[in-house]
Order: C-alpha cells, then structure tokens, then sequence
C-alpha cells in the first residue's frame, strides 16, 4: 500500500509538472524536446540510485563479519575469566599465610624511621646543652636553628607515634617527657627575644642586626605555626606549644613598651613640683617624637614590609596617649593644669612640634588622627576651668584690694609714674593678672578667650563697687582723726588717679581681646564702670576739697569781722594754703585736676560770700565802707590771681567769679544811697539768683538802709529782664542767710 501511495503521489506531481510546461499553445511544439529532457533526467537519477544501493550493501557486508569477530572475543573473555575464577579460589589461603609478612614491613618502615632519628633522640641532651650556651652567648639565629632541628625531631616521633596508635598517650608522655627540656629552652629564647623587642628603638641605633635576627626568627615560627596548623586540618595531629604565635606576642610586648614608656615619663607630683604637668607633657612630646622619628627612619628596615610595623606602632602611641590623657583629665586638676592639658592634647599633639612635624609626613596625617579626648571630656574640663578661674579671680581681686589698702595708712608717700601722677600698684597687678589669664585661654581657643575676658569684665564690675565702698569708709575714718593716715591726701590722689588707669587699661583690654563683634554685647557694662569709676574720683576730690576748706575755716570765720576790717592777713592765709594743697594736687591726672581747679575755685568765691552774708559786720560810715569795699576788691583779685596760676594752660575762663564779689563790693562802696536801688538791681540782673533775704543781708552789711528801705527796695526791684553771662553757674542758691543777725547775739 505504501508503494501504491508512492506511485500515486508521483503520477500526482507528473501532472503538475506537465501541466506547468504546457499553458501556452505555442509549448505543444517544445513536447518532444520536454520528453527528451526528462528521460535524461531520470536516467541519471536511476543511476545515482544503483551507485547508493551498492555502497549500502558494502556496509552491511563489513559490519556482519565485525559482529562474527567479536562473538568470538566473547567467548575467550568469557574462558579467561573462567580461568582466573579457578585460580582466584586456590590462592585464598595463601594470602591468609601473608599477614607476618605486612606486619614485618611495617615494623621494619618504624625501626628504620626509629634508626633514622636515633642518632636525634641520643645526641638530645647534648644539643639541649649548646643551644642553652648559644643562648647564653647571645646567638640567637644558631641557637633558634638547633632549637628547630630539636622540636622538627620531637614532632616527627610524635607524629609516626599519633599515626601508629593515636590512642596510645602513654608512649606520646614518654617522648614528651624525654624532650622536655626543649621547652624550656624555647622560653628562654623567647625572653631574649622580648628583651630585644622592648628595647627595640634602642637597639635599632646601636646593633640593628640584632633585631634583623629576633625578627627573622619569629618569621621562621609564624612559617612553622602555619605548616603545623594545615596539618592539623588533614591528620588532626598538632605538636604540644603550637601554634606559638610569636609575631602576636611580639606585638602585644610592643604596646606593652609603649605604655610603659608614656605612663613613666611622669617624673614629679603637684607636692613635689608645681609645674608637674607641663614637665610630664613635654617629656612625652619629646619621648614620642623621638622614638617615632626613629621608627620611621631606622625600625622600618628591620621588619617586613607587612608588618606595617611604622602604622602599628603610630596606632599603639596614639592609643596611649589617649588613655594617658583621660586619665589626667579625670584627675582634680586646678586651673592651670586644665589649661596645660588642653593646649598640649588640642594643640600641641598636632602641631609641628610633635605629630605634625614634617619628618613625620606623610606617613602621619594629622588631620586623620582621632581626638585624644572626647569633645564632652573638653567641655567638662572647659567647664571646670571657668569655675575655678571664677573664685580664683574673685579671691585674687580681694588680696589685691586688701594690699592695697595696707598702703594707703603708710607714713611714705605712694609712688608716682613717669609723668609725676601719683599711683598705687592696683591697676597693674589686677590688669596684669586677666593679661596673663587671657593669654592663657587664648592658647586653648577663641571661644575661650572670650568667656574669660567676659569673665574678667564682669568681675571688674563688682570689684569697683567694692573699691568705691573702701575709698569712701578710708575718707571716714580720717575723718575722725585728721592726723591720721599721714599720707592721706596723697593715696587719695592715687586712688583718683587709679580711676583713670582702670578706665585706660579697660579699653586696652577690649581692643586687644575682644573681636569686634562682641563689642556691642560689653557696651552696657563697659558703661557702668565707667560711670563708678567716675563716681570714685568724683568723690575722692570731693573729699580732698573737704579737706582744703577744713584747714581754710578759721581763716573763713574771720572774714567780714572787725578784725578782718582792721587789717587781718586771712586772706593771704587762705590763697597760701589753697597753693599748698595745689602743689599736692598737681599730681591728679588731667580731667580730675581740671575740675577740682575749678571747683576749688568756686568753693572759695561761695564761702566768701556766705562770710558776707553772715552779717557779722555792719559799716557804721562811708569811711568803713569804703575801706571794706576796697578790701573786698583787693581780695577779689588775689583769689583771681591765684587761680589763673593754679588753672595755668588748662584755658579756663574762671574770671567771673570774682567778678561777683566785685559787684557785691561796689554795692557796698556806693556814697549816694539814692543810687542804691539801681545798683542792686543791676546786680539781680547779672545773677537772677539772688534771693530777697541776700539783698536784705548786704544792705545790713551795709549800715545805712533803715527797715524801710530794705523793704521798699526788695518790693520795688524789677524782677524783669536778666541779663546773666551765658556761662554763668548759679552761685548763690546754695548760701543760706541766718535769720537771726550774727551781730546782735554776739553783743
């Protein structure tokens, strides 16, 4: 059936085929040449099919006589194996016979292995002996390399041992027994090794070679260790003591050196020395940078790059130095110490001198290394520092003023400066003391500054109110016995001098610590001291006037008196005294002098006009009145006189006052006693403060005006238009007029 469909599908494509050839009329005549074509195209396929036919035929024919070939193979496989089946069943027995015969090998391969190291296990104490020489001597590679040859001996019996019979501990104790002094051999060449590697930035200068050796030999361990711990990992076999791990001890002896070394540089304690900590903080600078130096230099070349052995020793300084200094932070340091840790742990560590040198670069960064103390351990410190610079700043201001004050009741005058003013030491000493207490800070940081020179600031503040307290209670206890201090005027003059001082060296103080943008957040204080300060010397020249016109006052009382009309020298008494003091008072510094030159001047033109308006003389005739106007006049000019010298240069116009006791006097002078009423009334004029009871006072002086007069001239006075001098200060509303006449109750 499948030929049929074969034939079918062909005899389907045949007419396809023709088909296709034949769709045009003019093809019909080709059909002999189409049928030719074809034929030749089937022989040809026909014959391509024989030539395939053949080849298949050939192959089958091979392949048939390959299968005959090995059926036969099989069958002689299958006698051989028959045969050794045979042969494998008699010899079982003679294997069973061959056992003596394995376990004889194996005893020879131990007794060979046992001969081998015999010569080892004899000469053992032998060689225990000269490695302890070499050790002794100082031999370090050879001795290491017997001590080797010992411990490669012990671990191969060992070893043979543990594969034989790894049960068997008794045989293992007995070689370990027998090799035990190799042990101990081992420990002292270790202790020779961490003798050299304590001393290793010693050695490093005098014999390197030494070193080179101690590190070679704990490279040959580190080797051995690592041999022995992978054959652990196959046979589970480890020798005893391994792995040594000399290259972790030599590390940890390293840090141990390190430790030692930083903790041992302290030399003193605060009872032996009171600059303790800044020796012991330079000590370890200089320690650390010096053995870092060498480290860098020389101890490199001594070990293996991977030892990295500079890094390592960097790190175990640094971790040092941290833990020397929070152990200094938690100690109860006083102020200065906070300070000299903080500038060396914040300061000095990374500076050129010390971590930032430049030998060092670049393999020491500075700006890579940790903190040595936290920043909450700095503010703690910080803290602490500005309490105690607080009530050591107090207490040293309260010594300064209680020494102060045991100069102002000396029998020596106080010194002067180089301009003559006369001075106490206060100002330097408390200037001195926040200098060196701001220069201190400013080591540490900005921040720092600025809170101490605040701090200084505020305390300043409180410390002139004190001193305004003790300048006031010295003025009252000379008071009560004016002999005593001796040198009272002149250390009151110091003190007013002093008040300049402070306020000089207050702005001194800002422009040299203060930046510019904490100015505004001083002004107010800086303010209020310099209102106190100005208060102080208000009050200590006050005080000095007080004194002047205490002496001046009996010759005061004398003036305007029969006496005085008779010729008495008060007034020549007063203007000496006035020069006398003034010689004193030279030595005020400027804007003080000035205005006690000043007010002197005025006080005395006052007092002299009260002496008027005492009413202790009464003119009895124009001849007296005269007289006393005259001297009036001539007195006006002494004091006018006096003054301008003693005002000399500060260009003061101080003319006017005595003006005043000239007019006075030419109202007393006047001869026709109906020019009085103009005369007074040009007075009022020029000094609008005169008040009725003055006028009333001078016309008694006067001696001639009855009651009524008096009267009609106070009530007719124009109290109209005034003309006063613009710089005129009114002088007569402090001077009050008795209300009883001095005269009648003296009679």
């Amino acid at each position: 059936s499948t030929m049929e469909e074969t034939d079918r599908e062909a005899v389907a494509t045949a007419v396809q085929r023709v088909a296709g050839m034949l769709q045009r009329p003019d093809q019909l005549d080709k059909v002999e040449q189409y049928r030719r074509r074809e034929a030749r195209k089937k022989a040809s396929v026909e014959a391509r099919l024989k030539v395939q036919r053949l080849s298949q035929l050939d192959g089958v024919r091979t392949g048939l006589s390959q299968l005959h070939n090995a059926l036969n193979d099989v069958k002689d496989i299958q006698q051989s194996l028959v045969d050794v089946n045979k042969d494998w069943r008699q010899s079982i027995n003679t294997i069973e016979n061959l056992k003596d015969v394995k376990d004889a090998v194996v005893q020879h391969s131990q007794l060979a292995a046992a001969v081998e190291n015999l010569k080892n296990i004899f000469s053992v104490p032998e060689i225990v002996r000269e490695t302890h020489d070499l050790i002794e001597r100082g031999e370090l590679l050879q001795a290491h390399r017997k001590l080797m040859d010992l411990e490669c001996s012990r671990d191969n019996l060992m070893y043979e041992q543990y594969r034989m019979d790894s049960k068997n501990t008794h045989d293992m104790n007995l070689i370990h027994t027998y090799f035990g002094d190799m042990q101990k051999l081992s420990e002292e060449l270790a202790k020779q090794l961490w003798m050299v590697v304590q001393r290793s930035l010693v050695t490093v200068r005098r014999d390197p070679t030494l070193l080179v050796s101690v590190v070679r030999i704990i490279e040959r361990e580190e080797k051995i260790d690592r041999r022995m711990l992978d054959r652990k990992k196959q046979t589970g076999f480890i020798p005893p003591g391994r792995p040594k791990k000399w290259k972790e001890k030599m590390f940890n002896i390293l840090e141990r050196t390190v430790s030692t070394r930083i903790e041992g540089t302290q030399a003193d304690t605060r009872e032996s020395d009171k600059m303790w900590l800044v020796r012991h903080l330079e000590i370890i600078r200089k320690y650390v940078l010096d053995d870092l130096l060498v480290a860098k230099t020389l101890l490199d070349q001594c070990f293996p790059p991977h030892y990295d052995i500079f890094n390592r020793l960097l790190n175990m300084y640094h971790q040092a130095l941290a833990t020397r200094m929070q152990e200094l932070a938690a100690e109860d340091l006083e102020a200065n110490e906070i300070v000299s840790l903080l500038t060396w742990v914040l300061n000095t560590y990374n500076s050129a001198e010390m971590m930032g040198n430049s030998e060092l670069s670049p393999e020491v960064d500075v700006n890579s290394l940790d903190p040595l103390i936290s920043q909450s351990v700095v503010d703690q410190l910080l803290s602490k520092y500005m309490s105690t610079l607080t009530s050591n700043i107090i207490g040293w201001l309260r010594k300064a003023l209680e020494t102060d004050k045991k100069d102002w009741i000396k029998e020596t005058e106080p010194e002067a400066d180089q301009d003559g003013y006369y001075q106490t030491t206060l100002p330097a000493i408390v200037f001195q003391m926040f200098e060196q207490n701001l220069q201190v800070a400013a080591q540490i940081n900005e921040d720092l500054k600025t809170k101490v020179l605040l701090l200084c600031l505020q305390q300043m503040n409180s410390f002139l109110t004190r001193y305004k307290d003790e300048a006031q209670l010295y003025k009252e206890d000379h008071l009560k016995n004016r002999q005593y201090p001796q040198c009272y005027v002149q250390y009151m003059i110091a003190v007013i001098n002093n008040c300049q001082t402070f306020k000089e060296s207050i702005i001194s103080l800002k422009r040299k610590y203060l930046n510019i943008e904490m100015e505004d957040t001083l002004s107010v204080s800086h303010a209020n001291m310099d209102a106190i300060l100005d208060i102080i010397a208000k009050e200590g020249c006050s005080s000095l006037l007080d004194e002047v016109f205490m002496d001046l006052e009996p010759h005061l009382n004398e003036l305007m008196t029969k006496k005085w009309l008779m010729g008495s020298n008060a007034v020549g008494t007063i203007c000496v005294t006035v020069e006398d003091y003034f010689n004193d008072f030279a030595k005020i510094k400027k804007p003080y002098k000035k205005t006690m030159t000043l007010e002197a001047h005025r006080r005395v033109v006052v007092e002299y006009i009260r002496a008027i308006m005492l009413k202790r003389i009464s003119f009895k005739n124009a001849e007296e009145r005269k007289e006393g106007a005259e001297r009036m006049i001539k007195e006006a000019e002494q004091f006018r006189f006096l003054f301008k010298k003693l005002a000399a240069g500060s260009g003061e116009d101080t003319e006017g006052l005595c003006d005043i006791i000239e007019a006075i006097a030419e109202v007393i002078k006047l001869t026709d006693p109906s020019l009085l009423y103009l005369e007074v009334s040009t007075l009022v004029s020029k000094y609008p403060d005169i008040r009725d009871d003055h006028i009333a006072a001078l016309l008694t002086v006067r001696g001639d005006a009855s009651r009524d007069m008096k009267q009609t001239i106070i009530e007719t006075l124009d109290k109209g238009p005034s003309q006063p001098n613009p710089n005129y200060v009114p002088i007569f509303k402090e001077i009050t007029v008795p209300t009883l006449t001095v005269p009648k109750l003296l009679k």
